[in-house]
């Protein structure tokens, strides 16, 4: 089996269309159906059923693409292993990060990276956290930067470098702005806007409201933190956001609970070879996570 073929074979499983995967790898859609084609034949196998137009995994197509997923893992991690000897901090080094941990944490390590290694391609990727998660399990993105999960992959190896402080906010003239020192149980009489269902933000703040057994009204969901500032600002619900997202604009609500934290970080495969970029990477992280500990005194 060529390594070719193979990617071909993943993009159609994944994207379940033979064009969508052609323009996923730069291809027509005839050099697909040919690799495909020869993949079925080395494999003696039909890999896809094509019907009314929709493809879909045989059986023994389902057997191929985790086995197809492992090689291509094994022999990037070769070419890794083999670039990595010479030292040189070069070639391409594909990183997700969340849209806020992007614009509010990862400018300044940005800039600072690219200046020093100006020889490596760098693939920047905006994705939701859990969506970076899968990407770095699948082997498609070798670090990411993002909110990390409150309960662990097995997988995978995440390190915090920056503790986000959560507030409740509203705007300035919420009812709840009016009352002085709250609890979650006056809180739970409004509607609230909050991060979509199964991010790991909103995880963390629906299990401190679980944990007093209270349940909220979530009115609107969206998983970009700058328009549910927005939402809040307007009066379309209290929130629960970062401090760096406080301006004028927002009032914080004094509510009488221990603080709400997130934890912001990297995360790799435990089983992945680094490349020499990521390596690189991941020290001016720790520069950072080090910087960051000695200021708010956590390890």
């Amino acid at each position: 089996m060529d390594t070719q073929s193979l990617q071909a074979f993943i993009a159609v499983a994944d994207t379940a269309s033979f064009s969508l995967a052609g323009e996923q790898l730069h291809l027509t859609q005839p050099a697909i159906s040919k690799r495909i084609a020869a993949l079925e034949y080395q494999t003696g196998a039909k890999l896809f059923d094509r019907i009314n137009r929709r493809v879909s995994l045989t059986e023994a197509g389902r057997l191929l693409l985790p086995r197809a997923r492992q090689i291509l893992q094994l022999v990037e991690d070769s070419r890794r292993t083999l670039s990595n000897l010479s030292g040189s901090v070069e070639g391409s080094l594909t990183l997700a990060t969340s849209h806020h941990v992007g614009l509010h944490r990862l400018p300044a390590v940005l800039k600072a990276f690219t200046q020093r290694y100006p020889d490596v391609d760098l693939d920047l990727r905006f994705l939701d956290s859990e969506q970076a998660y899968h990407g770095v399990i699948a082997g498609e993105i070798e670090l990411a930067v993002v909110t990390l999960s409150p309960q662990p992959y097995p997988q995978v190896e995440s390190v915090p470098v920056w503790i986000d402080q959560l507030r409740f906010l509203a705007a300035p003239d919420h009812p709840l702005t009016a009352r002085g020192s709250l609890s979650l149980a006056d809180l739970v009489d409004y509607p609230a806007v909050l991060p979509g269902p199964l991010t790991f933000t909103r995880d963390i703040v629906i299990n401190s409201f679980t944990q007093a057994a209270l349940s909220i009204d979530v009115a609107l969901s969206t998983n970009y933190l700058e328009t549910l500032k927005m939402m809040a600002s307007i009066g379309l619900g209290w929130s629960v956001l970062p401090e760096s997202l406080i301006d004028d604009d927002i009032a914080v609500l004094p509510v009488d609970h221990p603080p709400i934290v997130r934890r912001l970080g990297y995360l790799v495969h435990r089983e992945r070879t680094l490349s020499n970029a990521g390596r690189a990477m991941i020290a001016e992280l720790e520069t950072i996570r080090a910087a960051e500990a000695s200021r708010s005194g956590y390890a």
